[in-house]
């Protein structure tokens, strides 16, 4: 029998304590273990870097979630893809990125790894003929978000991982936007899936951390083994805490997309709104895709502002309800400023957001009330 989604995050990975019959896999706040014999592990654990029992379990339900072989959880969102990318790229190879990606990653790219010797090009990812005429010989990897961060873009991942396996690459999505529960990149042919576990898999604002799910066995087990060797895990307590929040990830998402869908309603018909950015609208050039790949469109919203970028801050800085803060995926709703917050190591760059942007992670307070907040904010 196949379980359904909620079913999963409620219990894979997390039968009940053997000793005790609790519910709740405990805290193994352990750094060694005593072996059975030298070389006898004991459930094959021997030190927490490598394994760690809260941290197998939070594993293990990703993998599930995310119609996987292998779940590894990690410190952060970019020790998850600094792992990867240095796992399966070598100085002199290439990747592909979208034209408007995380800040955080681009600085990856720009800033540290391609002092290490690994080629990027920002393309747009929705453009299939110009994803294939960036493919290189050297081409290890496209990395795909979908939805981008922050214009809401939307890439087709059927499509781009069939040009990606065409070319020799592999196709790495991030998921973090829509979360498992929203979209299922394995399933269209991704070969790994990201995470920053901190946003939407957590939910509560209250801990750092990222995840890999990979879909072939043999790819999993090399991840497994540089995660050991670079060792940026997830500590037991932060899988602890990213494991509770797992488990109301559908119940979450099912309102922060109702809230969402409101909040654009509000914006799409206020004067003071020049561009809204979300899957849902109908008029969206990623729209068709989005509906076909995700069961919803998710809880983030991004809009630019009549008046230039300084109306832009105002409106966040008026803001009482929508807490002025980077980050996303929390219950509850934040606004922030890319251009100055998340996006501005971008600055400069192909990947520079427009100046007027807004975006918001929408949380699942009452709707009524976030609607008076953000019609007071835009004045």
């Amino acid at each position: 029998m196949t379980e359904g989604f909620e079913t999963l995050a409620i219990h894979a990975g997390q039968e009940p304590d053997s000793l005790t019959g609790a519910v709740v896999p405990p805290i193994y706040a352990v750094s060694t273990y005593k072996q059975d014999g030298v070389g006898g592990l004991r459930g094959g654990y021997e030190y927490s870097r490598s394994a760690n029992p809260t941290r197998t379990a939070l594993e293990s339900c990703l993998a599930a979630l995310e119609g996987g072989v292998r779940g590894l959880a990690f410190a952060s969102g970019l020790a998850a893809e600094d792992t990867l990318l240095r796992t399966v790229c070598r100085p002199g190879d290439h990747v592909i990125i979208p034209d408007d990606a995380y800040g955080g990653t681009y600085r990856l790219f720009a800033k540290v790894l391609e002092r290490w010797g690994l080629a990027y090009d920002p393309v747009p990812l929705g453009d299939a003929a110009a994803v294939r005429a960036a493919m290189r010989p050297e081409t290890k990897v496209i990395w795909v978000e979908t939805p981008t961060n922050p214009l809401l873009g939307i890439a087709d991942i059927e499509r781009l991982a069939s040009i990606a396996h065409d070319g020799g690459a592999l196709l790495v999505v991030d998921n973090t936007f829509a979360s498992p529960y929203l979209q299922q990149p394995l399933a269209l042919g991704a070969d790994v899936v990201v995470h920053s576990t901190t946003k939407y898999v957590g939910g509560h604002s209250d801990v750092i951390g990222g995840a890999l799910v990979a879909r072939d066995v043999a790819l999993g087990e090399e991840l497994t083994y540089h995660q050991n060797a670079m060792g940026a895990v997830a500590g037991p307590f932060d899988a602890w805490l990213t494991l509770r929040g797992v488990k109301t990830l559908g119940v979450r998402m099912d309102r922060h997309c109702d809230n969402a869908e409101r909040v654009v309603d509000l914006l799409l018909s206020h004067p003071k709104v020049i561009e809204v950015f979300y899957p849902g609208i109908e008029r969206h050039p990623g729209h068709e895709i989005a509906a076909k790949q995700m069961k919803r469109f998710g809880g983030m919203v991004s809009f630019r502002v009549a008046g230039g970028e300084q109306a832009a801050v105002d409106v966040c800085d008026r803001a009482r309800l929508f807490t002025l803060g980077e980050s996303l995926g929390g219950v509850e709703s934040l606004i922030e400023h890319p251009g100055r917050m998340t996006h501005a190591s971008a600055a400069g760059s192909p990947l520079e957001v427009p100046a007027d942007l807004v975006r918001l992670s929408v949380g699942i307070e009452t709707v009524g009330d976030l609607l008076d907040d953000l019609s007071q904010a835009l004045g």
